[in-house]
């Protein structure tokens, strides 16, 4: 499915009734507590209330952003399967995005793929379930802009994005490189898109 339609006025502006945010995402897992603490020490989340069956956390003034729900019986889901691709969190700044970077990386928590989508810098993470969790900025100033990087570029074939060294990629950061360049998503040859991908689908084994 492709379009390039303009991106509309909010949904209250048409005259339709539409959901004013999205609240919270709900895991379940055989293991709460660890799940918990990994998502606590990715998002610098707090316990806003915690029970044998049912953890709430949160890193805002929501009530809680993650829930973690452990009942009885549940399995652990197959590499690959459908469902939920991965959740998203977006920093404030390129700093704080590549200061949590480097903070989790001294933890032992790293990346198993980090790729400029074009529209975002990213940086991918695999809960202790195998969830993916993906750490990001915005490239773009608005939806719109958004919007036309998607018709003008070689998004059509490419829509994968280019992957990047992050320690390379924050040197150049901090020695003073514009973001013109240092964030502009290079165009490869349709024969290199599918490289971009991360080397392995399938879930860590380790706890981070």
């Amino acid at each position: 499915m492709t379009s390039n339609a303009a991106v509309p006025k909010p949904a209250r502006e048409r005259g339709k009734i539409a959901p004013e945010k999205l609240a919270h995402v709900v895991l379940r897992s055989t293991n709460a507590e660890r799940l918990s603490a990994w998502y606590r020490t990715v998002l610098e989340a707090e316990i806003m209330f915690s029970n044998p069956m049912l953890c709430f956390l949160t890193y805002d003034e929501e009530h809680h952003r993650i829930a973690i729900a452990q009942f009885p019986g549940l399995e652990q889901t197959r590499p690959m399967e459908t469902g939920l691709e991965h959740i998203a969190f977006t920093y404030r700044t390129a700093a704080d995005l590549f200061a949590t970077y480097e903070r989790l990386q001294g933890l032992g928590i790293t990346p198993y793929w980090t790729i400029n989508h074009g529209p975002t810098l990213s940086f991918y993470y695999r809960d202790p379930d195998g969830n993916q969790c993906e750490l990001q900025i915005d490239l773009l100033d608005n939806a719109a802009a958004v919007n036309e990087w998607f018709r003008t570029s070689d998004f059509a074939t490419n829509p994968i994005g280019v992957q990047f060294d992050p320690d390379n990629l924050i040197r150049r950061y901090r020695a003073g490189e514009p973001p013109t360049t240092l964030f502009k998503r290079p165009v490869l040859d349709p024969s290199e898109v599918f490289a971009q991908l991360p080397a392995s689908m399938t879930p860590a084994t380790s706890a981070s």
